[in-house]
């Protein structure tokens, strides 16, 4: 975490560099695997631009393991802060790094079956007197950005052009919580269930595993002022 604070901060203090040049500021909209968001873009050298910005996405899906189904929702936050470097001064691809702060979790309700139970480690217990399954899965707050793209600002004069990045957020390992409430079984049975749905956590931890790397693909509108 050290080292992307200051990998965040070596940025911020590159911002600040770059405060003679806002009369080339743009700024852009974007949209994709990182939901709607926003970047604003200023050059430092004439191959490199610093990139800062946000997204938000929220998606629903359902997704199961060996023993149960769920209703998940991933809601994709993100602040981050970028470098562009453009191997070839007078082309638009361009080579992209940096660091994001990572608001990405996944909030998880457990499906009871068609008979209205759920069935953990071989044993099955009744939805309407062992309550409910909840939980949700986190990542590291602060993830390293390394990505490729196309596009960019004018630097003549005002006007649009579009962009594209496409890369990888290296969010870490999932960290999951997934517990049980409102049982009203004797004591026994809800500990007993409790214990199963310990050993669920597990498993629900290699489902969403594969998130580990967080996709990106955004499609952005810049307008340079």
């Amino acid at each position: 975490m050290k080292k992307s604070l200051a990998a965040l901060g070596t940025l911020a203090i590159a911002f600040t560099a770059a405060n003679s040049h806002a009369r080339d500021i743009s700024a852009s909209g974007d949209i994709g695997t990182t939901g709607i968001g926003f970047h604003a873009t200023i050059p430092i050298k004439p191959n490199v631009n610093a990139r800062v910005g946000l997204g938000y996405l929220g998606y629903s899906y359902h997704g199961r393991t060996n023993d149960m189904d769920y209703d998940l929702s991933l809601k994709a936050k993100t602040y981050d802060a970028l470098l562009d470097w453009y191997p070839n001064t007078g082309s638009s691809f361009r080579l992209t790094a940096g660091v994001a702060y990572n608001g990405n979790r996944i909030d998880a309700q457990a499906r009871p079956n068609s008979s209205g139970s759920y069935s953990i480690q071989g044993n099955t217990y009744d939805a309407a007197s062992f309550g409910k399954v909840t939980g949700n899965v986190s990542f590291n707050k602060f993830a390293p950005y390394l990505g490729i793209g196309w596009g960019r600002p004018k630097t003549e004069k005002t006007g649009w052009s579009f962009a594209t990045d496409v890369g990888v957020l290296l969010q870490g390992s999932p960290k999951t919580t997934l517990t049980s409430s409102g049982c009203t079984a004797p004591a026994p049975m809800c500990a007993q269930f409790s214990s199963d749905v310990a050993k669920e956590n597990a498993a629900l931890h290699d489902e969403v595993s594969k998130f580990k790397v967080y996709p990106v693909l955004r499609i952005g509108l810049n307008y340079r002022f």
